[in-house]
């Protein structure tokens, strides 16, 4: 049987949340993918240095699509789905296919979950030597640890096969693997796997706070253990603090009056359930067009909130320079996400990545993806479309991939009111919001 560690490494709580930097806040360019849910993936060079949601997708907006290509697999959807929940894997097609390619000796999956994509890349690469899964969640890391152990137990290549659970924020990737080998930062790791946002676990417990539907308390904390809650940031912090995360992270356009009806509320008591904050949002959003319009509002004030409360978008700039450090020549990074603002910033970091440019934070100067020469696709892989090469490594997808229309319709989520399927918004994850983005490590390393 494969040997495995679990480390009960938790983060630091977090003191202060910047918001993102000028380059980030682009305004509403992106909105025709909404809040889009994106993968990213990137192949590391040689120099070791380094809109809101839409209820009914238009046909406009499916045009402008990218998808993958490949065949839907439903049975391998099924097969991979939480065995409790039912829910499956985000995008586990375009996942598998993205390493099908690398011999994977060493694999990282820095959003356990429900180990949905774990399980796949584990049983898809019989040459796997170590396996590293992370997740900032103590209850979600320890389900999708029982999963793992129990495919492993089941697994003929014992114990070359070395299997190691974390319970850390996938920031801390260089530590972690630190800990499992001194040696594993020098050589790399072949493949790692990023998996944004909340999962659909968290979404469902009420008392986690991240839901516009159940009534639970203002928590919206990834990592339990961390000291700040969306309550608190509603009932203490300086005014004019809210309405920069509902307007920054929310991309919300009636952010003065939300934050105004806060400041209000605080004089009765504060907002501390889920449901008064809902109730809220929905008086200040009478006039936005029905049920639809407040649920959509209420949806970007949960992102808004939930993205303050842990520090998400920082943390991804930071996560993605420390996971293309510690890949391996050649080795591919694969980052799925599901907002725009996510979206932009795994852009612009995998393009600084690959280039290490020298330019100042100025959105005048400083070269979009989209600007980026293209070089050829390989035959080998089809899904890879409009490459762009850099000086350390190589984006696979200048045009991230999406879901398929099957997965799309599988994954979807509806509302609870008995009334007809309608979907509710980026905090359930939908895929009819989601892209792909890849990059590739260069072929040498000094």
């Amino acid at each position: 049987m494969a040997s495995r560690r679990l480390f009960a490494l938790r983060p630091a709580c977090l003191p202060s949340l910047p918001l993102p930097s000028a380059r980030f806040r682009r305004g509403r360019a992106d909105q025709h993918r909404g809040l889009a849910a994106s993968a990213a993936a990137v192949v590391k060079g040689s120099n070791k240095k380094k809109k809101e949601p839409a209820t009914v997708v238009s046909p406009d907006h499916l045009k402008k699509r990218t998808r993958s290509g490949a065949k839907f697999d439903r049975a391998l959807y099924r097969r991979y789905a939480d065995p409790v929940r039912d829910h499956v894997p985000v995008m586990l097609g375009e996942v598998l296919d993205a390493f099908r390619s690398l011999r994977l000796r060493s694999f990282v999956d820095c959003t356990l979950g429900a180990a949905g994509h774990s399980a796949a890349i584990v049983e898809a690469h019989p040459e796997l030597e170590l396996y590293v899964g992370m997740d900032m969640d103590a209850s979600i890391h320890d389900q999708a640890r029982t999963r793992i152990e129990k495919l492993l137990a089941v697994d003929s290549r014992g114990s070359k096969l070395k299997a190691y659970t974390h319970v850390r924020n996938f920031k801390y990737i260089k530590s972690v693997l630190g800990g499992v080998d001194e040696n594993l930062l020098d050589v790399g790791v072949n493949g790692i796997l990023m998996d944004l946002g909340i999962s659909s676990m968290q979404v469902d417990d009420s008392t986690r706070g991240f839901s516009v539907q159940g009534d639970g308390p203002l928590d919206m904390r990834m990592n339990p253990q961390a000291s700040l809650t969306a309550e608190e940031i509603l009932n203490s912090w300086p005014a004019a603090e809210v309405g920069k995360v509902l307007r920054e992270y929310g991309e919300e356009s009636n952010w003065q009056f939300i934050q105004n009806q806060i400041v209000e509320a605080r004089a009765q008591g504060g907002l501390h359930t889920t449901d008064e904050l809902v109730h809220l949002v929905r008086r200040a959003s009478s006039n936005s067009g029905g049920r639809q319009g407040w649920i959509k509002t209420a949806t970007r004030v949960f992102q808004a909130l939930r993205i303050a409360v842990n520090d998400e978008l920082q943390t991804l700039e930071q996560a993605l320079y420390a996971c293309f450090d510690c890949l391996s020549s050649g080795g591919r990074l694969a980052v799925i996400s599901f907002h725009s603002l996510e979206d932009r910033i795994v852009k612009q970091t995998f393009l600084d990545i690959i280039e290490m440019s020298d330019l100042e934070d100025d959105d005048s100067e400083r070269p979009s993806v989209e600007s980026m020469p293209e070089i050829e696709t390989k035959d080998d892989e089809p899904w890879s479309k409009n490459r762009v090469q850099g000086k350390q490594g190589i984006i696979l997808t200048k045009r991230p991939i999406t879901a398929t229309t099957e997965e799309e319709i599988m994954n979807r989520r509806v509302s609870g009111d008995g009334h007809r399927p309608q979907t509710i918004g980026p905090i359930y994850s939908l895929l009819h919001c989601t892209e792909f983005h890849m990059l590739d490590r260069m072929a040498s390393r000094i």
